[in-house]
């Protein structure tokens, strides 16, 4: 049995990851194997935290770019997240974790409110607990979001599932010559400019010593080897 180095951690997916092969919507298998996926952390006694972004059903940053007011933009993107959040609420419930949704955005017909101290509790308590509608705020990202709530709920690093193995040099998918990176140091990403996180979000976890751990998510049981300290994808850290 593997031990878990974590005690509490931040989830941060992409709403592409909930798109699976179609890349948009929400694909039924994709969403209920990563339920099984922190199942299986839950299991381990890890408190488990989740942002999920809205990008596989509204992406605020390009409807902008076409012309939409951003702050509207963004607050549908926000929304798009909240969706998600249902969604991934639901696939828990179906194998049997436990989950509360919390909203930035005051809706109570559908998710409690976003209280710090009520979602700490929660975790506590051995539920996910999953936060929606970003920070709230137009012009910042889910990332930033996952950020945050991190910081805010004391959680020990962030788990950023993506679609490939880790951080490289450039896209693996178009140069066969891009180079996967084992560790880097927040600066690095900032200076080189890498697909990590965005600028707001990797300067609020240098600040606050945060690891972000950027690994491969569609591959099964990854999830459990990160929050148990196996090296797999890029840990990003200080110094």
């Amino acid at each position: 049995m593997m031990k878990p180095t974590f005690k509490r951690v931040l989830l941060k997916l992409s709403g592409e990851a909930l798109g699976g092969d179609q890349g948009y919507g929400i694909d039924p298998k994709t969403i209920e194997g990563i339920a099984r996926e922190v199942k299986d952390v839950v299991e381990c006694g890890v408190q488990l935290a989740l942002v999920i972004g809205g990008g596989n059903i509204f992406r605020g940053l390009a409807a902008s770019s076409k012309g939409m007011d951003r702050a509207s933009a963004d607050y549908m993107g926000m929304l798009a997240t909240v969706i998600n959040s249902l969604a991934m609420q639901d696939a828990l419930e179906k194998v049997g974790v436990d989950t509360r949704v919390q909203s930035a955005i005051a809706m109570q017909e559908v998710a409690e409110p976003y209280i710090r101290r009520r979602a700490i509790r929660h975790l506590e308590k051995g539920r996910v607990v999953i936060f929606g509608a970003g920070t709230g705020n137009p012009y910042f990202t889910t990332d930033t979001a996952a950020s945050l709530r991190a910081m805010e709920i004391g959680a020990e690093a962030i788990l950023k599932g993506t679609k490939v193995d880790g951080v490289y040099s450039s896209d693996p998918k178009k140069d066969p010559n891009a180079v996967k990176f084992s560790t880097l140091t927040y600066i690095d990403v900032l200076k080189k400019g890498l697909q990590v996180m965005d600028a707001t979000a990797t300067s609020l976890c240098m600040d606050n010593s945060l690891p972000i751990i950027v690994f491969d998510i569609t591959s099964h049981g990854n999830v459990k080897k990160v929050v148990c300290g196996e090296t797999i994808g890029t840990i990003v850290k200080g110094e």
